[in-house]
């Protein structure tokens, strides 16, 4: 009996297996196969021969044909071509889906097309299984005989590379946080290109949502460009930025945003060759988009742009011929006399590779490059690379690693000023629709536990075994730099005021860049890179300017200053406050830092030549009150003598010095600061220069 049963069993087992096998036998759309279900035959048949209109369009529609496909395939799943054919649309467009397909028409029929293995080889890929990637590869290149699949031969080598790129950068991830934006950003349709102010104020991206009423050749609709603010530390609902930005029946894509917020460079491919154009937010409202000049737009393919922190370096990418592979990186610098860009410069081939380099952003501080690429140590498609410049040189590009990069497409980083957030699209799964926005959070090395004196004692006792620890190659710890922000206003009515916001190094003695704050609500920005003593200007017609001075040294990571600045009318009685005007300790001959300065009051008097000043001079409490009275008295007569020297008549200026007698900061106020540094800023503001207008 127990034999039978055993017999019995095996019996079962094979009968089963036969089933299965029978059920997995290729059974292609054939009529004579399908007799007994006609009508059911002759409606798959519709929808198969309706996919195949959509995939061998001249603009193929992947959607529309998948969803005409799946149709057909839920009556005859067995088809070899028709499981081929539904995997090749997701590669297209969805490729997490694809493998099962790809997976199923091998089994069914090995030789249902001669390219299989090299997609099954990308389904393993796309999903981070390194070595059966490798492994389908390596069985395709040698099977690639004929002359037509040598270019996907070539193709199958480098993917090789890049499985093992990725074997080697999965034991090095870099410390993010990364977060879906949620509900306010991301919708069901692709949201991606996001582009920011350095201060996280506004983002612009594009999207492909049904505010477009009409569709694009592949089925989906146009890009347009939407708008986010950031309240209270949260994006607001997006909005469409509408016209003049938003073209009906054309693409219209984010592609860089200045610092300040208040310049945007939008992709356009209405010429057929794909252009960088401009916009600007001057009078609050975005001007209609210009192309830029012809050393930037060619008769090539131009599709990113990113414009350095003092406006006067755009970089971008392009496949111009001259370039060292597909798209290059390249720059071009602003020339004042001629209101143009300069000719475009190859950046070189530290970091442009025979393959694309694409999406180049340089971050506000001036040194920090991210762009994306699919050469380098790529892990899959293009991944996401930083480069730093140092002396002059860009160094050698840092693959960012997972989870950041992924083995599909990442295409775009753009990093907020602080150097902690990044904002970056891509299509991960779990999301809302094809591609989301994500906010990334650059956590930084990671800190050793800080043991107690109890911890200690027990851990000297229990000698525990030490583990090696590897370190993860990407350490972000911030950037080197300080924005600048605030509203500039009258100083009466507290009304927003667009002025002129001027950034000078004073070292140098050079104006490094110009901008204008917002004309309704008076907010401007300035990125200020490390390493400088930087001055700074807000001037209006009819109003005195307003000075201010930074120092940013090297390696002090980030910083952001808030100012509002209130302007004075040029009144009698009114008293500004000569903040780049510098002395040596316990000096009073003018330090070279405060030539700008000096050339603003001349302008001044010169545009006003009736008008008659006081200078005064002020010291610290530091010193006896006899030195200081002197001194002070000194450095203003020092600043009257430079004017005098350079056209301005001596009856028009008188000159006062107050010593310790007038501070800004009180001796009380400071003995209250904490740090040195407090201090010792304290000191310098009461250490100051003044004028007040005596008569206009």
């Amino acid at each position: 009996m127990r034999i039978r049963m055993k017999n019995l069993g095996l019996t079962l087992a094979v009968i089963f297996l036969a089933a299965s096998a029978y059920s997995q036998v290729e059974t292609p759309f054939d009529k004579k196969l399908f007799k007994e279900q006609k009508d059911q035959f002759k409606e798959a048949e519709k929808h198969l021969q309706e996919g195949d209109a959509y995939f061998m369009a001249y603009s193929v529609d992947y959607r529309k044909a998948v969803a005409e496909y799946l149709q057909a395939n839920e009556f005859n799943p067995n088809s070899s071509e028709l499981n081929y054919k539904i995997g090749m649309c997701y590669f297209n467009f969805d490729k997490y889906k694809m493998k099962p397909y790809f997976e199923k028409a091998y089994s069914l029929k090995p030789t249902v097309s001669n390219d299989i293995l090299f997609y099954i080889g990308i389904s393993y890929h796309i999903e981070g299984e390194w070595q059966k990637a490798i492994d389908y590869y390596n069985q395709f290149a040698g099977k690639a005989t004929a002359p037509e699949l040598q270019p996907l031969k070539t193709a199958a080598f480098k993917k090789v590379q890049e499985c093992k790129n990725g074997q080697e950068l999965a034991d090095k991830k870099a410390r993010v946080w990364i977060d879906n934006l949620g509900e306010n950003i991301n919708t069901k349709y692709p949201d991606y290109g996001p582009v920011i102010s350095a201060d996280e104020a506004i983002m612009v991206f594009t999207a492909r949502r049904p505010g477009s009423e009409d569709l694009s050749p592949d089925g989906a609709y146009f890009e347009d460009l939407y708008e986010s603010k950031r309240v209270n530390g949260e994006w607001s609902k997006s909005v469409s930025m509408g016209k003049p930005l938003n073209v009906q029946g054309q693409h219209d894509a984010t592609i860089g945003l200045s610092p300040d917020g208040h310049t945007l460079f939008i992709y356009n491919d209405k010429k057929g060759n794909g252009d960088i154009y401009i916009s600007s937010d001057e009078d609050g409202s975005w001007s209609k988009p210009e192309q830029l000049g012809k050393t930037i737009n060619t008769d090539a393919h131009e599709p990113d742009a990113s414009l350095s922190f003092d406006g006067k370096r755009l970089y971008f990418t392009s496949n111009r011929p001259s370039g060292f592979g597909m798209h290059d990186i390249y720059y071009a610098d602003w020339n004042e006399e001629k209101e143009k860009w300069g000719e475009a410069v190859n950046i070189g081939n530290v970091l442009n590779t025979p393959y694309e380099e694409r999406s180049v952003f340089i971050h506000p501080d001036g040194e920090t490059m991210y762009f994306s690429s699919t050469g380098h140590n790529t892990m899959g498609g293009l991944d996401l690379f930083y480069s730093k410049l140092v002396d002059g040189e860009w160094q050698k590009p840092v693959n960012l690693g997972p989870p950041l990069n992924t083995p599909d497409h990442d295409v775009q980083l753009v990093v907020a000023g602080n150097g902690r957030y990044g904002y970056a699209s891509s299509y991960r799964q779990g999301g809302y629709g094809e591609k989301d926005i994500y906010l990334i959070t650059f956590l930084g090395p990671e800190k050793p536990p800080m043991l107690s004196n109890e911890d200690n004692l027990i851990a000297s006792i229990a000698k525990p075994i030490k583990e090696k620890i590897k370190e993860p190659e990407l350490v972000v710890e911030g950037s080197n730099m300080a924005i600048l922000t605030g509203i500039i206003r009258d100083e009466k009515t507290k009304q927003p005021l667009q002025a002129q916001v001027v950034l000078v190094d004073n070292d140098k003695n050079e104006i490094i860049a110009e901008f204008m704050s917002d004309s309704k609500t008076g907010k401007y920005l300035v990125s200020l890179p490390a390493g400088k003593n930087y001055g700074i200007a807000v001037k209006k017609d009819g109003y005195l300017f307003h000075s201010e001075n930074f120092v940013i040294p090297e390696a002090s990571g980030f910083k952001q200053y808030k100012k509002d600045v209130d302007l004075k009318k040029v009144e009698v009685g009114q008293t500004i406050v000569l903040r780049n005007i510098f002395y040596d300790y316990a000096k009073y001959s003018l330090r070279d830092a405060s030539i700008n300065e000096l050339e603003r009051l001349i302008a001044l008097l010169n545009e006003n030549p009736t008008m008659r000043i006081e200078l005064a001079g002020h010291t610290d409490t530091r010193g006896s009150v006899t030195d200081n009275q002197v001194l002070s008295q000194n450095r203003a007569k020092s600043v009257v003598d430079y004017l005098i020297s350079h056209g301005i008549d001596k009856s028009r200026l008188e000159f006062a010095g107050y010593g310790e007698s007038k501070p800004l900061i009180s001796d009380e106020e400071i003995s209250r600061m904490k740090s040195k540094t407090e201090k010792e800023d304290a000191h310098q503001q009461n250490r100051r220069t003044e004028f007040k207008i005596l008569s206009i």
